[in-house]
């Protein structure tokens, strides 16, 4: 999960104009729910998927290749993303058998899964030795997808929103390091998305006397940010969406979807984070997503984080509240219409 520090107090404060917007959700579909599983009060493996096709959440992310879990989702139909986990980035990118074994042992057991999308790293530092192995991970996991008979499964990256030098107003967004340039070009021979990690929270946090509540949790409020290209921004979600966007435009991938891996607010635990604001966030997270963004409208894939609360999880206080829901009696954390 990101700590991002997006949108600065200044560039936000002049880009601030007067105004009152209302959103209206375009279709109806699923969002997705990330499955994080730090904690020792959780349902098993079996029973979240259950769980899931109780909700009707129709696509799922989990952080490493977990047996169980995708024992669990044969035959579901669920969509997931499912992660290899930073450790083993190295490795996968050190030449092709690590890469084909990975497969054998991750994808080709379960045919029945609808695994969508591979994330090689998830929020990789920023040092050379660790975002070097990116791209390579990349190139040597399509490969082996390919070679298997899995070309249809898309291999990306989950970047958080500090891969950005400058993200406020959006159309200044670019990224800081030259290898982002490179993973997206890499993605546009693909046809792949860049799946990122978007998180309002951890903005508004940073700077709560600057970013208003209502602009950072979709409310209406007067607050509206005008953009430099005649772009107007009701809410600092799109802002942050339609930055990365700009950025994938100068770096000559103007054509890669972006697909929001992660999006969430904790109920507890810091500035900020309180049940009536995640409520706040995620349904109109939900209801918002079918939009799009003022850049790119049209439906946005989108997973939230996560569906419960993680006690274990490490980090700030808030990190253990993210949950939609409670376990192990899957009570909600608070109520939450989970179809758009």
């Amino acid at each position: 999960m990101a700590r991002q520090r997006t949108c600065s107090a200044s560039a936000l404060a002049v880009a601030l104009v007067v105004g009152v917007f209302a959103s209206i959700p375009t279709e109806v579909q699923s969002i997705g729910v990330c499955n994080g599983m730090n904690g020792d009060n959780l349902p098993s493996r079996t029973d979240v998927v259950q769980f899931y096709q109780s909700k009707g959440i129709g696509a799922m992310r989990i952080y490493a290749p977990d047996p169980e879990t995708l024992r669990a989702l044969d035959g579901t139909g669920i969509d997931l993303i499912m992660d290899v986990g930073n450790e083993h980035l190295a490795a996968l990118a050190s030449g092709p058998d690590a890469a084909s074994a990975w497969v054998r042992d991750n994808v080709l057991p379960y045919p029945g899964v609808h695994i969508k999308y591979i994330a090689a790293g998830n929020e990789v530092p920023d040092a050379r030795s660790d975002t070097g192995s990116i791209i390579p991970a990349m190139q040597n996991l399509r490969d082996a997808l390919s070679a298997a008979g899995r070309p249809d499964i898309k291999v990306s990256t989950a970047v958080k929103m500090s891969v950005l030098a400058s993200s406020s107003p959006p159309s200044d967004g670019a990224f800081k390091d030259a290898y982002m340039a490179d993973v997206c070009r890499l993605l546009a021979s693909t046809g792949a998305p860049l799946l990122a990690n978007v998180y309002p929270y951890f903005a508004y946090r940073d700077n709560p006397s600057d970013i208003p509540l209502s602009y950072a949790t979709f409310q209406p409020g007067t607050t509206t940010v005008g953009d430099n290209n005649g772009l107007t921004y009701t809410n600092l979600f799109d802002a942050m969406v339609d930055a990365l966007y700009t950025a994938m435009e100068k770096a000559g991938s103007p054509a890669v979807p972006i697909v929001i891996s992660e999006s969430g607010w904790p109920s507890d635990g810091g500035v900020g984070a309180s049940i009536g604001n995640a409520q706040a966030y995620n349904q109109n997270l939900i209801n918002h997503v079918g939009n799009g963004t003022p850049k790119k409208p049209g439906p946005l894939e989108t997973y939230i984080f996560a569906v419960f609360n993680e006690n274990l999880k490490e980090g700030d206080e808030t990190e253990k509240h993210f949950g939609l829901f409670n376990g192990p009696d899957k009570s909600p954390a608070y109520p939450i219409n989970l179809i758009n």
